[in-house]
């Protein structure tokens, strides 16, 4: 079995009279405009994301960008800095969930290109408010209350504007944990297209 990445070979297009050289598999799909949110939001997986976006974007601004997903969240200020770079970034910015997309990552699903939105059929998606992880253990909560509230609002704005649903009815639903199939994340407005359609009752004849 290979050891680590696999590579797959790669041509600079401004030198094609030289030989194709060896990149990990993750270099070439990056270059493909294919980038990949597959842990939890943090400052380094989202500065990593966000450096690529810009590069990229300044390398070829009439690309389109793909980012997927298999996420169950992470820090609310990293989820929104990846939401507003998606909905800037030129020209347009696709997004695909895989797995799940959860928290931060169902926000960052919903930042992507409307029409252009999918979810695996087997993902789970999930909303729900956020959580004042942020706050030191010996701090008071009532000391930043404003800033928990004021996050919480933001967030809820965000889902509200890429759902189409009222600011009442999506603060309602992040009461709580709102676990939903691919099918029930169209409904709700945070994806647009369930790509394909998975039976598990089918049963499927082996081919030879």
């Amino acid at each position: 079995m290979p050891v680590g990445l696999p590579k797959v070979p790669f041509l600079i297009l401004e030198a094609e009279d030289e030989e194709a050289s060896w990149v990990d598999i993750y270099n070439r799909l990056h270059r493909q405009r294919s980038l990949f949110l597959f842990q939890s939001l943090d400052y380094q997986i989202t500065a990593t994301l966000l450096g690529l976006m810009v590069f990229l974007t300044r390398e070829d601004k009439t690309r389109d960008h793909w980012v997927f997903i298999n996420s169950r969240g992470g820090l609310v200020l990293c989820g929104l800095a990846l939401f507003d770079m998606i909905r800037k970034a030129p020209p347009y910015t696709y997004t695909m969930s895989l797995g799940a997309a959860h928290s931060m990552g169902s926000l960052v699903l919903s930042a992507g290109e409307f029409g252009e939105r999918i979810a695996s059929p087997l993902v789970r998606v999930m909303l729900h408010q956020p959580n004042c992880g942020f706050l030191e253990p010996d701090r008071e909560v009532h000391l930043d209350g404003d800033e928990v509230k004021s996050l919480r609002d933001l967030v809820t704005k965000c889902y509200a504007q890429r759902t189409g649903k009222s600011w009442t009815t999506v603060f309602a639903d992040m009461q709580m944990d709102y676990l939903m199939s691919a099918r029930q994340a169209k409904i709700h407005g945070l994806v647009d297209v369930v790509g394909g359609v998975y039976d598990p009752t089918k049963k499927i004849s082996p081919k030879f």
